[in-house]
């Protein structure tokens, strides 16, 4: 079973247990808007019989390569069924980010559990409770992102980051998208002098303590944004993959990182 991303995976690791392997087409740390294919990624397509991947357009390589690959397999979309997030600057309007809010992932599992179901019937059972009880661990996480935010002062929860990535969580826990650096919910995005000019302005008139930004994006442009606006950087948040070992090797440990670099600038 190959899942697209690392996070994905791990998700995935967590419905099928000791049932299934799960591989990673990505690696830690692969931006996955940056992605470009190799012939092996072509292979490992070709000899996966399931292939779980995020959907609502984030996965931009996944249709020519599903092309060139050949062969039979059942594709789970992660986010199927999902309440969409539109975002004027995203191809089709949608904002594919829904992990950013566990009670997506909640989702995320379930359909999972029916793919691996499909996939392997005998499974079921297994498979059932392997993701009742994810579920149950994600409303923990989402219960202890509640109390950490909660030390925030609600006119201090305003959020500036590289792209358009944590719409999903300022909704769910009360944030306001001030502006993205560049205006797209990729990290793979040209950005004009126009755009950096009203973002430093939205800076300045908000009072934006932060800037917030991935770890595999290049933090050049956002240190001078933040020089010029009198905002601090915070480059090590892990958002669109996991890392090989701490401090995010699964999903919920990437949420706590995550959610604690945040706390901690905008306290």
């Amino acid at each position: 079973m190959l899942a697209t991303t690392t996070f994905l995976a791990d998700i995935a690791r967590n419905v099928a247990g000791q049932r299934l392997p799960v591989d990673s087409l990505l690696s830690p740390g692969a931006d996955p808007h940056a992605f470009q294919a190799t012939p092996a990624d072509v292979t490992r397509i070709s000899a996966s019989t399931v292939l779980i991947a995020n959907g609502a357009g984030y996965e931009g390589f996944i249709q020519s390569l599903l092309e060139n690959a050949g062969g039979e397999r059942i594709v789970i979309e992660a986010s199927a069924g999902l309440h969409v997030r539109e975002s004027p600057e995203a191809e089709h309007g949608i904002d594919p980010h829904f992990w950013l809010d566990p009670n997506n992932v909640v989702a995320y599992a379930a359909n999972i559990r029916d793919g691996l179901i499909q996939a392997d019937p005998q499974g079921k059972l297994v498979y059932e409770a392997n993701a009742a009880a994810y579920a149950a661990a994600l409303q923990e996480l989402d219960s202890w992102i509640v109390d950490q935010v909660s030390t925030v002062a609600p006119e201090r929860r305003l959020l500036v980051t590289n792209h358009d990535a944590l719409g999903y969580f300022a909704d769910r826990y009360g944030f306001q998208i001030v502006g993205t650096v560049l205006p797209s919910v990729s990290s793979d995005a040209s950005v004009s002098a126009q755009d950096l000019s009203e973002v430093i302005q939205q800076i300045r008139a908000n009072n934006v303590q932060a800037i917030f930004l991935d770890e595999v994006e290049n933090p050049n442009l956002v240190s001078q944004i933040a020089a010029e606006a009198g905002a601090v950087v915070v480059a090590d948040l892990h958002v669109e993959s996991l890392t090989d070992g701490p401090p995010a090797a699964t999903y919920i440990n990437m949420m706590k990182h995550n959610v604690t670099r945040i706390v901690e600038a905008l306290k």
